[in-house]
């Protein structure tokens, strides 16, 4: 519909107080109590986005996490103008609370050029999203189980009254009463709720740095499902960015996890427009803390 984003309207509208100072509000905090890694890349892609020209795009940035974020305050974010080329540009953004910084970034940006060097990988074959049931669609049917045990009713409760501003369709969703290891990789149908519509692409770039943070670093836990996670945290966060596409309109997303050890987990994505045309590629390395699941049934 015409409902306009919230991830543009909110969590990615970042007042400005100087020239190359702003500051960010909270939309949705998760369950940790700590701010959502993706909400600060976005916003600091945002705060970076404002301080190039409108021709030069967005290819690639890397982040570190380097303190929790506290949900109770805003963020400012502080943007040096490391290099301005004739092709590239190079911004850096601190994000800081409490007078320290909580993370940084680097976003380079490039001036459109064309090259007859290209390829891609293929995308993998699934079924579309329309066929596919929502997040929230899968709670409820795990949630009409009337012999589903207690915790596991209030885990799934919390999870549906977050209001997270995305919309997902898993593609193989996991069975929550299976404690079995499955392959570390993901595939979902992920999209900004809202409409976001033609816009400059940094707009649909922003976006896509909010959705990339979420459920990723969870797939390097997929072989390791009889743990329970005492701690999970995104240490750094890099994306690069191929062609342009519309964060309101479904992409899959592809994720895969290639390492975990040293209570490091390693993850990888690509998301890919319907079409067949790669559009962004991630990879987030966090830690990771478990400890050993008491064996009882979920039922």
């Amino acid at each position: 519909g015409d409902l306009r984003s919230v991830l543009i309207t909110s969590v990615l509208n970042l007042e400005r107080l100087e020239l190359d100072l702003f500051r960010g509000r909270h939309h949705w905090v998760p369950a940790t109590q700590r701010l959502f890694g993706g909400q600060i890349v976005g916003q600091a892609l945002v705060a970076a986005a404002r301080a190039v020209s409108r021709d030069e795009q967005v290819h690639s940035l890397h982040c570190y996490f380097v303190r929790a974020g506290d949900p109770k305050v805003p963020v400012l974010y502080e943007v040096e103008r490391t290099r301005t080329g004739k092709s590239f540009s190079v911004r850096s953004v601190k994000a800081i609370q409490h007078g320290k910084p909580i993370f940084t970034c680097q976003a380079s940006f490039q001036l459109s050029q064309g090259s007859p060097v290209q390829h891609q990988f293929t995308m993998p074959t699934v079924p579309p999203p329309e066929e596919l049931l929502t997040q929230e669609e899968l709670i409820q049917k795990f949630l009409q189980n009337p012999n589903l045990a207690e915790r596991y009713r209030k885990h799934l409760n919390k999870i549906q009254a977050e209001d997270v501003p995305i919309d997902i369709k898993p593609v193989n969703p996991p069975d929550i009463f299976c404690s079995e290891p499955q392959e570390p990789k993901q595939l979902f149908w992920v999209r900004a709720r809202g409409y976001i519509g033609e816009t400059d692409m940094k707009v649909h770039c922003c976006v896509a740095a909010y959705i990339s943070d979420y459920a990723f670093l969870g797939t390097a836990l997929l072989p390791h499902r009889q743990y329970h996670i005492k701690f999970m945290v995104s240490l750094d966060h890099s994306m690069w960015f191929h062609a342009p596409f519309r964060a309101d309109h479904w992409m899959l997303y592809e994720c895969e996890s290639p390492w975990a050890g040293g209570c490091r987990g390693l993850v990888q994505g690509r998301l890919w427009r319907r079409d067949g045309v790669l559009a962004v590629t991630c990879a987030q390395e966090g830690v990771i803390r478990v400890e050993q699941m008491p064996t009882q049934s979920k039922l």
